[in-house]
């Protein structure tokens, strides 16, 4: 049913729920689920290795999000912060007829699991971030308590994508040509740490490439700014549904949940995506040159997204949680991808908490 090879021992299947029909991947019938969440420009398939390595007990379950995979296609409202994929998640566990749960996110994936446990906290056993993205969200954003560069957060949201790098996924382009742009090298320069490449790049690739592309999806809409770099957040979409301008109280609601699920931090130590220097947020990119007309440190530095990400666990782990953050040398993006029998010897024991 997946339109991309699985490995063995993971089944796939279309589960309608009461918001869409959903493709999920999974491993084994029985057992304590774990629910796996991806990132952007993936899919469910990155989850099958880890998934297939669970001990006997424990039941893998990964959903394409929509607008990736084989998942039904329905917008992303991105007013509603990451609410949309919250609540397609809770319905696929409805539809499982599953209540409890741990989870696992990995970056975008990362950033969804904070809002799952703000929205559902009594439904979550555990929840692991891995190479999370910030809880304030991607771009736009100055210090560790998320405050925003600009009143109409410019610089965040759906104008943030590389135009050559959307046409070639909308093209699903899987050549090298373009050694800035080309999806196979962007996967293979910033997924992981070269040179380092994986087993299954194939399927990995299609599995980037089956993200929907467009105004209606990724990146989403823009609108223009007054303020550097010209663009500001528009109303539909993932990239939109990242900004800032969107978090609304979720963040103050994952600080208050109750009860509190245990969380487990991993990344890599060479992540390029979701760090405190990220080669893909408009601060860094000005200030290396990348992008003309850079404000400054003093307007719009680079985004501290490992910075934001402590100080809320610290703050949730005031409140009466705990946290852990583990980091995974010589890995970057996806340590579960890269090391992945590393990654599980961090996981399991979190999953026995």
């Amino acid at each position: 049913m997946s339109s991309i090879p699985t490995l063995p021992g993971i089944a796939s299947n279309m589960i309608q729920t009461a918001r869409l029909k959903t493709h999920v991947l999974s491993s084994a019938e029985g057992g304590i689920p774990v629910l796996f969440v991806h990132g952007n420009a993936s899919s469910a398939t990155f989850w099958e290795e880890v998934m297939t390595m669970l001990p006997a007990g424990y039941r893998g379950i990964a959903p394409d999000l929509r607008g990736y995979g084989d998942t039904e296609f329905k917008p992303v409202d991105a007013t509603r912060g990451l609410a949309d994929f919250v609540d397609d998640l809770l319905a696929v566990m409805d539809a499982l007829q599953i209540e409890r749960f741990h989870v696992v996110g990995h970056s975008l994936g990362g950033a969804v699991v904070f809002n799952l446990v703000a929205a559902a906290p009594a439904r979550v056993r555990s929840a692991t971030l891995v190479a999370t993205g910030s809880p304030f969200g991607f771009g736009g954003t100055r210090d560790e308590t998320g405050t925003p560069c600009y009143s109409d957060f410019a610089g965040s949201g759906g104008g943030m994508v590389n135009p050559t790098f959307l046409q070639l996924m909308s093209e699903k382009n899987r050549g090298v040509d373009n050694p800035q742009a080309s999806p196979r090298v962007v996967m293979n320069s910033f997924y992981w740490k070269p040179p380092f490449t994986p087993q299954r790049e194939e399927d990995l690739l299609s599995s980037m490439l089956s993200e929907r592309t467009g105004p209606d999806h990724y990146p989403g809409d823009f609108t223009t700014s007054s303020n550097w770099p010209g663009i500001a957040p528009g109303t539909v979409g993932v990239i939109n549904a990242l900004s800032p301008k969107y978090v609304g109280d979720s963040v103050v609601r994952f600080i208050a949940a109750n009860p509190k699920p245990p969380v487990l931090w991993v990344r890599g130590t060479h992540d390029q995506i979701t760090s405190d220097t990220s080669l893909f947020e408009f601060g860094m990119l000005g200030k290396l040159g990348a992008v003309p007309g850079w404000p400054g440190d003093d307007v719009f530095p680079p985004q501290p997204m490992v910075s934001q990400t402590r100080a809320v666990l610290g703050r949730y782990a005031e409140a009466g949680g705990a946290y852990v953050e583990h980091l995974i040398e010589d890995t970057g993006h996806t340590p579960f991808v890269e090391k992945p029998a590393e990654f599980m010897q961090v996981l399991l024991p979190h999953l026995g908490t």
